[in-house]
């Protein structure tokens, strides 16, 4: 769907499409809370906020939906102790599985079953015979802090490569011609949302309710949050 579309649904339903007055919608309002509303929905979606409470791949529509946000990501990893770590990427959303690749001089490359762990369960883990990294059973843990994810070895064996398969944060709209609230530019270009008509159609009414939220227009925020709801 065209950014002009967006632009004109949701002012038909903001009751603005011919409005002069001085409640008019400026094109960075609906950028703004288009991208928003982006990320709240997938958030929602992900952690099965949703009238179904269907979250992460727990149905067909959850699966489709959301895997247009999956990408796989090469970590770079620097070397500790007891673990191997490195930065999450910038548009890092949520945790999927990481896949690792792990060697000790004994043995070729193993493929290791990585588990999302707690960071506050580190020790416990780490002196837990029955969950502490093992190569022989191809299994370890990984846990996240301060945006950096953490590959725990116990300095048992050495990481060969990581990769970290996520769900990234959606791409923002931009209009061409219009400010970016984020940058305080004018954007040059139209960045068209990536998702689905039929979630677009969802997002605009998201979006609708946030625009009437903020400049308190009761019935347009209702018709939009409940419309944004029971769609899902």
């Amino acid at each position: 769907m065209l950014n002009s579309t967006i632009v004109i649904k949701m002012k038909q339903r903001l009751n603005k499409l011919d409005s002069n007055d001085y409640d008019n919608i400026e094109c960075w309002q609906i950028v703004e809370s288009f991208n928003k509303a982006q990320v709240e929905w997938v958030r929602r979606q992900l952690h099965g906020g949703n009238q179904y409470k269907e979250g992460d791949e727990q149905s067909t529509r959850r699966k489709d939906d959301l895997q247009l946000l999956l990408k796989n990501f090469s970590l770079s990893l620097l070397v500790n102790t007891y673990y191997y770590s490195a930065p999450l990427p910038q548009d890092y959303l949520q945790w999927k599985r990481t896949d690792v690749f792990a060697k000790k001089e004994c043995c070729d490359n193993r493929r290791m079953t990585v588990y999302f762990a707690e960071e506050g369960n580190l020790q416990q883990l780490l002196n837990d015979k029955l969950k502490q990294p093992n190569f022989e059973w191809a299994e370890t843990f990984a846990t996240l802090i301060g945006n950096t994810i953490h590959i725990y070895t116990n300095n048992e064996f050495n990481i060969v490569s990581a990769d970290l398969i996520y769900y990234r944060q959606p791409i923002k709209i931009q209009i061409e011609d219009c400010i970016d609230p984020y940058t305080s530019v004018v954007s040059t270009t139209n960045v068209q949302c990536e998702f689905k008509d039929d979630i677009i159609e969802l997002l605009i009414d998201e979006a609708v309710s946030i625009i009437a939220g903020d400049i308190e227009s009761n019935s347009q925020f209702s018709r939009g949050s409940a419309n944004a709801e029971k769609n899902n």
